[in-house]
């Protein structure tokens, strides 16, 4: 027999796939990420608004790519994980910053957005206090993103003389209306469900510390003559 630890294999690790940092989608979100400051960039500098909307369009044409290519190549990753909805976001607030300083959205608007983002995480602050993970997006949700994204760069290129211009700005707003108040209906949505996983949560854990209680009264021994 060979000794403990001596053996084929032995004291090698054996890595969980998820751990990976250097793949190719991973590569791709860390692309699509340096991208933010040069959106900001072409914004705010030289107002370069097709660029800047070239690169949005880029931008969503990798973050469909990443995920398809990590599915395919069985490359999934926890840093990907944190990379893409990181990604997602910070464009987001990207082109919100610009649009408002811009002068092109007011800044309620940006509040209004910005305190829905607010609103759920504390949701799922909850939610991660009772050891749950963060609930699926509903497709009302994700029609509400698709309507944002669709409006940023119609408004952009709104902000320009012309009808071409004007038709972008009119269904632009069209789009970041209707957005909007899908993002907060997706919104309470969420926060409905948030609350029935908690109240179930909390009966789960008051019945087993019942039955727990119960349990300690009849000890055996306890009826003993």
């Amino acid at each position: 027999m060979e000794p403990a630890g001596r053996g084929p294999g032995a004291g090698s690790l054996i890595r969980d796939p998820g751990d990976r940092v250097l793949t190719v989608p991973n590569a791709i979100s860390v692309a699509r990420l340096a991208g933010v400051p040069v959106f900001l960039w072409l914004v705010l500098g030289p107002h370069a608004d097709w660029w800047a909307v070239g690169l949005l369009i880029v931008a969503g044409l990798s973050d469909w790519l990443d995920g398809k290519l990590a599915r395919a190549w069985n490359q999934q990753s926890r840093l990907g994980q944190v990379l893409d909805p990181a990604a997602d976001r910070l464009y987001i607030a990207a082109t919100l910053a610009g649009l408002a300083i811009r002068g092109i959205i007011g800044w309620w608007l940006v509040a209004v957005l910005v305190s829905r983002e607010l609103v759920l995480g504390v949701a799922l602050l909850a939610l991660r206090r009772r050891s749950y993970g963060p609930l699926q997006v509903s497709f009302l949700g994700k029609a509400a993103t698709l309507c944002l994204l669709y409006a940023f760069p119609l408004l952009f290129l709104g902000d320009h003389g012309g009808a071409a211009a004007l038709t972008a700005r009119v269904t632009g707003w069209a789009f970041a209306i209707w957005g909007t108040a899908l993002y907060w209906w997706a919104a309470a949505l969420y926060l409905t469900q948030a609350r029935q996983v908690i109240a179930a949560s909390g009966r789960h854990e008051a019945a087993r510390g019942q039955g727990a209680t119960l349990a300690q009264r009849h000890q055996p021994g306890d009826d003993e003559a």
